[in-house]
């Protein structure tokens, strides 16, 4: 069995995933390529994964390579987790989103990391890695791990309905913030997370089979406001997200309500008073993540050529919280189990959302391949702002991509709650497309 990963120069990111394959006895022997064009960072992470494969005495044959074409062939799944131009390109674009007004919390499109101007290559690179899959390895899956998975899903099964494509996001597995919160025993516990990608809520969650949410209850009323005082910005059981439950009824999961996933929703990113009274600061969230981004890059590099430091020192023994080899195990060795998944919604597996769009759900996946499972409805009101702050911006972004519209590009923008005049969206647009590396994008959007 063959894995090849496009992108693998993430350090932490291939080491986490080589280590989940190491806890995975029945995927003893499989192959693993590497593919980067970053030949630094792929020589690194190629050295630490063997390493580190070596110290838990697993067989696995891991490869690297800097073309795509044989990273490819033969394989039997395809992870894609490249991201084109890295950070710089969300830094850039957000000084210019600040400098014209706009604020954390708006649209997924501008102060996000699935800004237009991101988004426009990342969807060609995800297109073009799915028709290389389709064409050298036809039998693959392809796992798209890259954002932006809502757009990226809805996009391409729509233009390529057959293809074997999931999409994956680690964010559903904040509820496990939650359930540690309620000192609850995990292995009893079961719950629902639907929704769109970086939209999800708790909307069903047992314990021991009871409704566990009267526990929930009683934490916020017994303990959350003595937990507010020392918790963390963006906490996942912060007083945002408890508020948001508190008006909803179903609690906001993962990367829902956190910059990670675009701080959802406006009303709490109003001015920095605003963001003070829910314990909010997406800036220092942001810098402590870069912070930590670079820290990883540099210990992989390190530690790769460092023969006195373990590896297994570095990321443990522990599964990680990445649901990709489990999903490759269920389908390699036909296991049957329960993963939550980004596909379409096609069986209306959240109900009152479109056939035609990406939601994330459960899934019963096998050697059958990926059955998403029908959740209990969301409430009305959580609809309502599924298709306002996620589907209709991806709408208007595939139709201006499509059209190579600059006009649409400016309406996408306008629908950013910070956004109050079409010359403040025009300035936006017009900045963004005049940054030197956006010659691509500027000619696509103005044709000559």
């Amino acid at each position: 069995m063959k894995i090849g990963v496009i992108g693998a120069g993430s350090g932490i990111f291939s080491l986490n995933m080589i280590k989940d394959l190491c806890l995975t006895p029945t995927l003893h022997d499989a192959t693993v390529c590497f593919m980067d064009i970053d030949e630094e960072r792929l020589d690194a992470a190629f050295t630490l994964c063997n390493r580190y494969a070596q110290e838990v005495g697993m067989k696995l044959h891991i490869e690297k390579t800097t073309c795509r074409e044989a990273c490819l062939r033969d394989a039997d799944f395809v992870v894609c987790t490249a991201l084109v131009g890295g950070y710089q390109g969300w830094k850039d674009g957000w000084e210019i989103g600040k400098k014209w007004g706009f604020r954390w919390g708006g649209s997924l499109h501008v102060m996000h990391d699935e800004a237009f101007w991101i988004n426009f290559y990342q969807l060609r690179l995800m297109e073009d890695v799915l028709l290389d899959t389709m064409r050298i390895c036809p039998n693959a899956w392809l796992l798209m791990v890259s954002n932006p998975v809502l757009a990226g899903i809805t996009y391409l099964k729509r233009k390529y309905p057959d293809a074997k494509l999931v999409g994956l996001c680690h964010g559903y597995s904040g509820v496990n913030n939650l359930i540690k919160r309620l000192n609850l025993d995990p292995k009893k516990v079961s719950y629902q997370i639907p929704g769109v990608n970086h939209l999800v809520w708790l909307n069903r969650f047992y314990y021991e089979g009871k409704d566990a949410f009267p526990l929930v209850d009683k934490w916020i009323e017994r303990h959350s406001e003595e937990y507010f005082k020392t918790c963390g910005f963006s906490d996942g059981t912060g007083p945002k997200m408890v508020d948001m439950y508190r008006r909803y009824g179903v609690f906001p999961i993962g990367d829902t309500g956190n910059p990670g996933g675009g701080a959802w929703g406006w009303f709490y990113h109003t001015d920095g008073e605003e963001e003070k009274r829910w314990n909010e600061d997406p800036d220092t969230w942001f810098q402590h993540y870069f912070i930590w981004s670079e820290k990883n890059v540099e210990r992989v590099k390190q530690a790769a050529y460092d023969p006195t430091v373990k590896v297994v020192d570095l990321v443990g023994l522990e599964a990680s919280d990445e649901p990709i080899i489990s999903l490759i195990e269920a389908i390699h060795c036909d296991i049957e189990r329960v993963i939550i998944v980004n596909v379409m919604n096609g069986r209306l597996s959240v109900p009152g959302l479109p056939a035609d769009f990406e939601v994330e759900v459960p899934a019963l996946v096998s050697a059958r391949g990926i059955q998403p499972i029908a959740t209990e409805p969301l409430p009305k009101a959580i609809l309502a702002y599924i298709y306002r702050d996620r589907i209709a911006p991806v709408e208007m972004e595939l139709e201006a991509i499509r059209t190579r519209s600059k006009d649409l590009l400016v309406d996408l923008v306008m629908m950013d709650p910070f956004c109050h005049s079409r010359a403040q969206a025009e300035g936006l647009v017009e900045d963004i497309l005049n940054l030197p590396y956006h010659t691509e994008m500027k000619a696509w959007f103005e044709p000559k």
